[in-house]
């Protein structure tokens, strides 16, 4: 089954670069098939999607996986480029890379200048604190409140996500590599946001940390890769991509090697 899906994937590739007129914009399908090379976008601080070890400068993760998974299919080698959450949309833009990878969010205001595959996993967002001030904050509306400190990431959907669930509390703006949690924990801020994904693994590394909000799960999304919107050719191979991926299991059993499910 996993031969005959590669091979379809591998047919899928030669017939679009087969259709291609000649006097076409050369599509990052093309390219990538000609250099040998899939550049991948990654922030390396989402956890456990992608997460870089600063010593080695090496990536692992769900997305990571993901991203060898496609550049082996498409017989080709993988190479991350590092990026951020604010600079992202920039590099996609001004083809710093291929394809981000990194766990992104489906929105509408990064789909007016960037375009999103077909998704492959659902999240949703989940409120965070200390255990001394989980009496205080019992529930989403207790965060909403004048005096409260809410940090979130620069660039991310939660700083905007954070203006809409808090907009009675004084949101602080923190620039990557510092994170929401980060200014939690040393007491800069009082709560942070994050995906529900990133949350599971927080508490369990730092048990200062926990969850509050009794369950509730807010902005709900999908999950889809980011490429440039005008290049129908590259986003159809992806979109046929991850249709054939799902199907074929990997990306549950990547979710469940990864703890996601």
């Amino acid at each position: 089954m996993k031969k005959f899906m590669i091979t379809a994937i591998a047919a899928v590739a030669a017939l679009s670069a087969a259709a291609v007129p000649a006097n076409a914009q050369k599509s990052r399908l093309d390219r990538v098939l000609a250099d040998g090379v899939l550049r991948v976008g990654t922030t390396g601080d989402f956890n456990p999607m992608t997460v870089r070890d600063p010593a080695t400068q090496s990536y692992k993760g769900f997305e990571i996986d993901s991203a060898n998974e496609l550049a082996k299919d498409l017989g080709v080698k993988v190479q991350f480029v590092p990026t951020d959450w604010k600079t992202m949309i920039a590099g996609v833009v001004s083809d710093k890379y291929d394809i981000v990878m990194s766990g992104t969010s489906m929105n509408v205001g990064r789909a007016k200048a960037v375009g999103f595959t077909l998704p492959y996993v659902n999240v949703g967002t989940v409120p965070m604190t200390t255990k001394d001030k989980a009496g205080q904050f019992k529930s989403w509306a207790d965060a909403n409140k004048k005096g409260v400190k809410v940090a979130v990431i620069l660039g991310t959907v939660f700083e905007e996500q954070a203006k809409v669930s808090f907009p009675n509390a004084e949101i602080i703006k923190v620039e990557a590599p510092a994170t929401g949690f980060q200014a939690v924990l040393s007491g800069r801020a009082d709560v942070t946001i994050t995906s529900n994904l990133d949350a599971s693994k927080l508490v369990q590394k730092y048990t200062n940390l926990v969850t509050f909000g009794a369950g509730e799960m807010r902005a709900e999304r999908p999950l889809a890769y980011i490429t440039a919107q005008d290049d129908f050719k590259w986003i159809n191979f992806l979109n046929n991509w991850v249709t054939m991926k799902k199907v074929g299991g990997f990306f549950d059993a990547n979710a469940t090697k990864w703890r996601l499910n």
